[in-house]
């Protein structure tokens, strides 16, 4: 047994650095993204110029959240496609050299519909890191700890989401002697921003100093020239819809809505001219169930991420401070859920039970759990220690069955050429829920008055989901072969930077 583990560690050198790295990466880009939700609040409670004059603004607000999320839903599946191609840690420096910059320039804006366009931009080059990361994490970590490195990792989401909540406040606070009461919500970009740019010259250097079989050679000039011909053409996409909606007069929720065909386009494009050459994680039962059973995670995770301050805040009655903190609490869930899920994943697998009846089973659980919200709130209660423990045990669920989910489509998959191009249909097709969800909610609420509605919805969408993994046959344990002369699409760009 201890030789095996010490073949296992020469097979697979620094792996815990490597998640470190990566784990940072979704720290600062989760960060960025979800400043959106309370700066927006601010602007929204403190009739900030860039809204002034907007009729619902709840339901607008929640419409830049989409904005952000349609970018970053439609470079999903061309983010993992490119990375089987070009290099996938090639993928991931860009992305968060592209999030940091984008972020840093979202601060500077004076118009609605620049901040909008940069919440696009935003969106297009962090939807690129999620496929190349599931897909590095797996091809670099021991399988019997697959699942494990997926959940540590993406524990960078949780952190990621619970500092933004936690630190937009104050950093907005900062900001107002320098900018002034109207515009120091650009603090926290600014900041962030800057953070981002340091976590994308540490992951450079760590990929650099790699060796041996993971020897990183970067082909950032093909990769770029690659990403940009889908990114010009899915900003100007997005960005009409967004404007002819506005000028039509379009409610916010047809536009998000607008989005979503949008990227059932994308996804039709994909089928017809990339059908042939990927077609085993397209034309793959199992794997079109676990892609339609992900909307309600990002339905879930958005729904909360935007608009959980507002939340707290209108249902316990307390301060946008105090709500911010009891959202980042709640987020904070992740820190355990994600590792814990990740490491009973495994154990499920080595036991020989498979990963879809935990799967299920949580998922469940977090329909009820939810539901249970919904009707406390309906109800009256107004405990913000009662929310907080309602939030908090739910999101343990939730968080812990994500990297789940990445592990069993990894295990589906029938070869590691087509992991990026798999991840990345999985959160193309999961993020039409993060695109609709904010903008659909923020009408519930507005329409009704409250977030009964709101939150009854995001329980049965995730209870749904249950019922789709139901219909999933989980194929028994297999070991993907990481060798990248292996991908029949190989082409000399991704031999030259020998990704495995």
């Amino acid at each position: 047994m201890q030789a095996e583990a010490d073949n296992a560690a020469r097979s697979y050198p620094a792996y815990r650095t490597l998640w470190i790295w990566l784990l940072l990466g979704w720290i600062v880009s989760y960060a960025d993204r979800t400043i959106t939700g309370p700066v927006v609040t601010y602007m929204i409670e403190n009739d900030i110029a860039l809204l002034r004059g907007v009729e619902n603004q709840f339901a607008l607000g929640g419409l830049v959240g989409s904005m952000f999320f349609a970018g970053y839903m439609l470079t999903q599946f061309p983010g993992g496609y490119l990375g089987d191609r070009f290099g996938h840690r090639t993928i991931i420096v860009i992305s968060i050299f592209w999030a940091a910059i984008a972020t840093l320039v979202s601060g500077v804006m004076t118009a609605l519909l620049g901040f909008v366009a940069l919440r696009v931009i935003t969106g297009l080059g962090e939807g690129t890191f999620y496929s190349n990361d599931r897909t590095v994490i797996t091809q670099q970590s021991p399988y019997e700890k697959r699942s494990l490195g997926l959940g540590v990792v993406i524990t960078g989401l949780s952190i990621g989401l619970t500092l933004a909540l936690l630190l937009t406040p104050p950093l907005i606070r900062l900001g107002e002697p320098i900018f002034g009461a109207d515009g120091a919500w650009r603090m926290p970009f600014f900041v962030l921003g800057a953070a981002t740019v340091v976590v994308a010259l540490g992951i450079q250097r760590f990929f650099k100093g790699q060796g041996g079989d993971f020897e990183f050679r970067p082909t950032y000039g093909s990769a770029l020239k690659g990403l940009a011909g889908y990114s010009v053409v899915l900003f100007a996409a997005v960005m009409v819809v967004y404007v002819v909606s506005i000028q039509a007069g379009l409610p916010e929720w047809g536009t998000a809505i607008l989005v979503t065909v949008l990227a059932l386009f994308l996804i039709a494009f994909v089928f017809g001219s990339k059908g042939g050459e990927v077609s085993p994680i397209l034309h793959n039962r199992n794997l079109i169930l676990i892609y339609l059973a992900a909307i309600a995670y990002l339905w879930h995770l958005w729904f909360l991420g935007f608009w959980s301050v507002s939340i707290i805040s209108d249902t316990g009655g307390t301060t946008f401070v105090t709500a911010g903190l009891t959202a980042a609490f709640n987020a904070g869930a992740g820190i355990l859920g994600f590792p814990a899920g990740g490491w009973l994943a495994d154990y499920a697998k080595r036991r020989g039970w498979g990963r879809k009846g935990m799967l299920a089973s949580f998922t469940l659980i977090l329909a009820v759990m939810t539901a249970g919200f919904g009707f406390y709130v309906a109800a009256g209660g107004q405990s913000l220690f009662v929310l907080s423990i309602l939030l908090f045990v739910s999101s343990l669920f939730f968080f812990a069955l994500q990297p789940i989910s990445h592990a069993l489509t990894a295990d589906l998959v029938p070869t590691a050429a087509l992991m990026g191009a798999a991840f990345g249909m999985w959160n193309l097709v999961a993020e039409i829920g993060a695109v609709l969800s904010p903008a659909v909610s923020g009408v519930l609420r507005g329409a009704t008055g409250d977030w009964v509605a709101a939150v009854m919805v995001d329980a049965g969408i995730v209870f749904a989901s249950f019922v789709l993994i139901l219909f999933v046959r989980e194929s028994g344990p297999q070991e993907t072969s990481s060798a990248p002369e292996d991908s029949p699409n190989a082409a000399s760009a991704q031999r030259q930077e020998n990704t495995v």
